[in-house]
């Protein structure tokens, strides 16, 4: 090895500069790799992914899911595998993802039931804060607000007066004690502070064929499942729940319009993973979310359930979730809810 002229003239050995050269390159080593991890794509994904949906097959959130995993099997470079685990309320899907190992690698994709269960089922296997974190919205839709065409009431206002008029003497219908029907028309006869009857049904198909055929007065439910009775005249819709006023139907006008001020609820999507998931990662997933709600098929797929895209940072989705977690639990205490 060459010993250079101004190693000889400070009197180094060539051993010793040899030494000092190891441990150079040695010091070196971790710069030049946390250089690499952080200017380079990050080792993820590099093998398929898990979404859990905690819905049957079929269902309007199973068929946003697929489409979204699709998306992100071409944005990923890594399957996407869809895992229908439908049963006790979300909390089967929900409880697999809490308890997953929290590397990205399990996902689960859910709607505003995450924070009604949360609210009307307190004892719940996992905490929905504490547990599992919301990685981003997907999308959002409003409720929409229709009763039989022989009721008296033409517009939610009029419907408002009448119930008003007649306290205990109107009823409404839902698919189910604690689920997102139910509990918006308690939250808005508690802002209306209306007194109306609840009958509730096992399902929303029950609800709707007793709707149409006059047995029960008034529902709230998602735009899809109620529209096709609205165009047929079998249904009149009232009003939307949304702060603004949707594209699906934008003469109706909302709730916070017809005399509810302030008054605004909505059905949602979202995206989630086990809680101590790493930053790096969540981060990664949530730029994909908003990239996937950029195209062209997933407008449409949403659409189709009367909804839009809605991308959300993370921190955002997180203190929305919390947020709706106290409402919702505010409402079943001050209204006795009890679960089934």
């Amino acid at each position: 090895m060459a010993f250079s002229r101004s190693a000889r003239a400070a009197g180094v050995r060539p051993a010793r500069l040899a030494t000092w050269r190891l441990w150079i390159v040695a010091a070196s080593v971790p710069v030049v790799l946390v250089s690499t991890a952080a200017c380079g794509q990050p080792a993820y994904p590099v093998r398929p992914l898990r979404l859990v949906v905690p819905f049957p097959p079929g269902a309007s959130n199973d068929l946003i899911g697929r489409t979204i995993a699709e998306k992100m099997r071409e944005g990923l470079g890594q399957p996407v595998i869809v895992d229908n685990r439908g049963g006790a309320g979300t909390t089967i899907g929900t409880l697999l993802v809490a308890k997953a190992a929290a590397d990205g690698y399990t996902l689960l994709f859910s709607s505003v039931s995450y924070t009604t269960n949360a609210a009307v089922q307190p004892k719940l296997p996992f905490d929905p804060i504490a547990d599992i974190a919301g990685i981003s919205m997907v999308g959002r839709a409003p409720m929409l607000l229709v009763a039989h065409p022989a009721l008296a009431a033409k517009s939610a206002a009029e419907l408002i007066a009448l119930v008003r008029a007649r306290p205990g003497q109107i009823n409404y219908a839902s698919n189910g004690i604690g689920a997102i029907p139910h509990l918006l028309m308690e939250l808005l006869m508690r802002e209306a502070k209306l007194s109306m009857v609840h009958v509730p049904y096992k399902g929303l198909a029950a609800a709707l064929t007793d709707l149409v055929a006059g047995q029960v007065h008034v529902l709230i439910a998602s735009p899809p499942s109620v529209w096709p009775q609205v165009k047929a005249g079998k249904l009149r819709a009232l009003a939307v729940s949304t702060e603004k006023r949707s594209a699906l139907a934008p003469e109706l006008p909302t709730l916070a319009e017809s005399g509810v001020p302030g008054f605004t609820a909505q059905q949602w999507w979202g995206m989630f993973a086990p809680a101590a998931t790493p930053a790096p990662i969540m981060a990664q997933l949530n730029a994909e979310i908003g990239r996937i709600l950029a195209t062209e098929e997933i407008r449409r797929r949403l659409s189709a359930e009367g909804a839009e895209p809605a991308p959300l940072p993370a921190a955002d989705f997180n203190a929305l979730l919390k947020n709706e977690i106290a409402l919702w639990s505010r409402i079943v205490k001050e209204r006795g809810i009890v679960a089934e």
